[in-house]
């Protein structure tokens, strides 16, 4: 058997969370982290692959010895979270740890996700939300918020969203299903939560980008359908940034 890690990070500090050459990763700390607690090479298999500065508030990745579906260790499960914290970074925290069957995946056994977008909408720049949200003064207006809320339900349903996929992508089949799709306020924060059965490259980033022209008059509520449709990337709002995107919720089939 191996074990699934639920982990928590803040990604301002990290390319992403897959391993690459040019910058420091969240999975490369946890190889590291891994290697030192096991004793042995890991493969750390992550259940998404989140771009630079997004965060998450509940990421899940298998831990298994290299080349093997299995994890040997004497340590007890319970104990596998704080060892593994003991060797990371104080941005990065294994929170909870369990066995599962060898042939469980990460990735490809997810059922489905959310993601949450914040954006703080505050007069004055608030040092605390710097790098954790989005920072527009122009959506702090009711009226945007609303135009916001309702172009949020159109996103719901199946549907193919070559619009909200950023160009370039390789992907073929672009049909997801989104299953919630709202925007709330807490105070000057709003925050956009929306869940899928998958997620294409950029998706969350460009449908919040999408709600950002919505709220600033750019774009009405009810042409969101007819963007949709379109699947063409140049008639939905622009990417917004990473820093305000957080991985929040991860299901897996029973």
């Amino acid at each position: 058997m191996k074990v699934l890690l639920k982990i928590r990070y803040v990604g301002t500090n990290y390319c992403g969370y897959q391993v690459q050459p040019n910058g420091i990763t969240v999975q490369q700390k946890l190889n590291e982290a891994a290697r030192s607690v096991f004793g042995y090479d890991c493969d750390v298999v992550g259940c998404s692959r989140t771009d630079s500065g997004v965060h998450a508030n509940l990421f899940c990745a298998t831990v298994s010895e290299k080349g093997q579906n299995r994890l040997r260790t004497e340590i007890p499960i319970d104990r596998i979270p704080l060892a593994l914290s003991a060797h990371l970074p104080s941005d990065i925290s294994v929170f909870e740890a369990e066995w599962v069957a060898d042939s469980f995946h990460a990735r490809y056994d997810v059922r489905e996700k959310e993601y949450i977008y914040r954006f703080y909408t505050g007069r004055i720049r608030d040092p605390f939300e710097e790098n954790r949200a989005y920072h527009v003064h122009a959506l702090a207006d009711e009226n945007a918020f609303l135009r916001m809320q309702e172009a949020a339900k159109h996103f719901c349903g199946t549907h193919d969203f070559s619009a909200y996929m950023a160009q370039g992508s390789k992907i073929l089949d672009a049909v997801r299903t989104v299953y919630t799709s709202e925007l709330i306020r807490r105070g000057d924060v709003l925050i956009y939560r929306v869940c899928a059965d998958g997620f294409l490259y950029n998706m969350v980033r460009i449908l919040a980008g999408t709600l950002v022209a919505v709220g600033q008059g750019k774009i009405e509520p009810s042409e969101i359908d007819r963007i949709t449709e379109s699947r063409d990337r140049s008639k939905a709002g622009l990417t917004a940034p990473a820093c305000g995107l957080y991985l929040n919720r991860v299901e897996y089939r029973k």
